[in-house]
């Protein structure tokens, strides 16, 4: 939600509380841009100002507009009907489906003006919506505990609950050609699949899957930080470590090497998650990882990544160039990816060619050519990128370089008319050209097809509940602003932690970026055996920020912590 900065721009329940005289102009406005800024809803940011309880905005909104009202203590969680709202849409737009009544659906909002969310609904269900209007604060605790695990399952198991065999376990592997996973009435089974939608409702990236001599612990990765929310008997883990094999369609019998799969679990009609599966033989068992992969993180458009203005207009100039190379580097779950097919999808129309090799397709997208790569079957990086070039393409994609016949490939692709986006594990927009020198790659080479680079790291993002930081001036020059930035316009804030947020002050993460253009003279240095720190000064010099003076950008805006920041970028 863009910031409004025209008070004639209030639309909805913000106009009518001015309009009634609830609110003065200015007041509504105020908070209307708090709450753009800080992603939450018009009515969550009035309550929380403390001017107005939940229940006094609630019966406004319902008299205003002529919606009925209802108390959500009446309702009983178990009762709502499941599974016909996207789990996101629910937490983003804070509705619920509170029942069905034909081809019509009554959704309860603290906010029945706004439009948006409602159409969302509407599109995602295809149904007749009707609103009805909830107070904000029960709205918030329901929506946690609709988030929540239902099943109990395991709380009450015992060990001869787990002496159970898999049935039909051909018929479980055969199911995913059909892109579903199989529902079983084993404990296990359930078990398996609580586990994986608590992880999905409760927005983590990965789950972790960990034995040890004496227990056995899962633990999901949210916000880049990983936290235990179960200890399963012992007996469990074989189990639990078969049933992901058989669904990933990867080997059972094998327990010595590590192997590489991926599944799918089928949410609704127009939603499907895919895991990719990774399974690590240690002492006590096999440790599994699952990674969350959520095609819709890849349509929140370049304005959901949080580039500054002018690095979306560098990026988005380089990648609608004809022909050249980009470059998007930073370690593992940094959210590379998902810029990268950002920019696909900016890319992606009915008159341009494109065609991807990942190890493996992470984010399936209609309308471009992905292909997995298979080094058992002689299908590498390289092998794909020879096939491409034969196939017309206008642009590729490649998922990693790692070998310098694959960089070889992508450069000559580069040079001759195609535009070649893929990654690198580097530490930043300098290093990722010594990299390439260092596989061996001609300078010259580097240079003629190289035309951006994008370093980047995801921090996590401060929760509403943020307040103010007393930081010592000496403390934020130490950490890399300048005496022009601490010009007393602006304080930093602090991780506080409410229900919200779980308690630890952060929701969400916010991607810092290096975005460094290839200059004429970056080239020149290149050219003349220049090193990284070579680079580093020349774009220096140029006005390129590093990672941490972007972080610190992230800092100054009120998006996270200067610890976090601190946390993720070096000085």
């Amino acid at each position: 939600m863009a910031a409004v900065t025209n008070s004639n721009n209030l639309t909805g329940l913000a106009r009518a509380m001015v309009n009634h005289g609830w609110l003065s102009e200015d007041d509504a406005q105020g908070v209307w841009n708090r709450a753009s800024q800080s992603g939450e809803s018009f009515v969550s940011e009035l309550i929380k100002g403390r001017r107005f309880k939940a229940d006094q905005v609630a019966e406004f909104a319902a008299n205003s507009f002529g919606f009925p009202y209802l108390d959500l203590n009446a309702m009983d969680a178990e009762s709502l009907p499941h599974g016909v709202l996207d789990p996101k849409l629910v937490q983003k737009r804070r509705v619920i489906a509170l029942y069905q009544r034909g081809n019509k659906l009554y959704v309860g909002t603290s906010d029945p003006t706004h439009l948006q969310a409602l159409d969302e609904v509407k599109f995602q269900t295809g149904q007749a919506v009707e609103p009805v209007v909830v107070e904000d604060d029960k709205l918030g605790k329901l929506i946690e505990k609709l988030g929540e695990v239902a099943d109990n399952t395991m709380a009450v198991l015992n060990a001869e609950d787990l002496n159970l065999d898999f049935a039909d376990e051909e018929s479980a592997a055969a199911q995913q050609d059909t892109g579903g996973i199989e529902i079983d009435d084993a404990p296990v089974v359930r078990y398996l699949q609580k586990i994986m939608l608590d992880a999905i409702n409760m927005g983590a990236s990965d789950i972790h899957f960990e034995p040890y001599e004496k227990f056995y612990r899962i633990r999901y990765r949210r916000d880049g930080i990983l936290f235990e929310v179960a200890q399963p008997p012992m007996a469990i883990k074989d189990k639990v470590a078969s049933r992901i094999k058989v669904l990933s369609r990867l080997d059972i019998s094998e327990k010595r090497v590590p192997q590489d799969g991926r599944m799918k679990m089928v949410l609704s009609k127009n939603r499907a998650i895919d895991f990719r599966v990774s399974t690590l033989p240690t002492l006590y068992g096999e440790k599994i990882v699952m990674r969350i992969l959520d095609p819709t993180s890849a349509q929140l458009g370049i304005e959901a990544l949080g580039y500054e203005p002018w690095q979306k207009e560098l990026l988005l100039n380089a990648v609608q160039r004809p022909y050249g190379m980009v470059l998007v580097t930073g370690p593992t779950g940094s959210g590379k990816t998902v810029s990268l097919y950002t920019c696909l999808n900016i890319l992606n129309k009915p008159d341009v060619n494109i065609s991807t090799a990942e190890d493996p397709a992470e984010i399936q997208l209609p309308g471009i050519n992905q292909v997995n790569v298979n080094d058992k079957a002689g299908l590498t990086f390289s092998a794909a990128l020879k096939s491409f070039l034969r196939q017309d393409p206008d642009v590729i994609m490649v998922g990693e370089i790692r070998d310098l016949e694959t960089a070889d490939i992508a450069i000559k692709a580069a040079q001759t008319g195609h535009m070649v986006m893929s990654t690198l594990h580097t530490n930043d927009a300098p290093g990722t050209l010594t990299r390439l020198l260092n596989m061996g790659v001609a300078p010259f080479n580097v240079a003629s097809s190289v035309i951006l680079i994008t370093a980047q790291r995801l921090g996590r993002r401060l929760c509403a509940c943020k307040q103010p930081a007393d930081i010592p001036q000496e403390a934020l020059l130490a950490a890399g602003f300048t005496e022009d930035q601490l010009d007393g316009t602006w304080k930093p804030y602090k991780a506080v932690g409410c229900d919200i947020c779980g308690g630890t002050g952060y929701k969400g993460r916010v991607g810092i970026y290096q975005v460094m253009p290839i200059t004429d003279a970056m080239t020149r240095i290149i050219l003349k055996g220049g090193n990284e720190s070579d680079i580093a000064d020349q774009a220096r010099r140029e006005g390129v920020l590093d990672l941490r003076q972007a972080g610190l950008l992230k800092v100054k805006a009120g998006l996270t912590s200067l610890e976090e920041v601190e946390a993720v970028t070096n000085l």
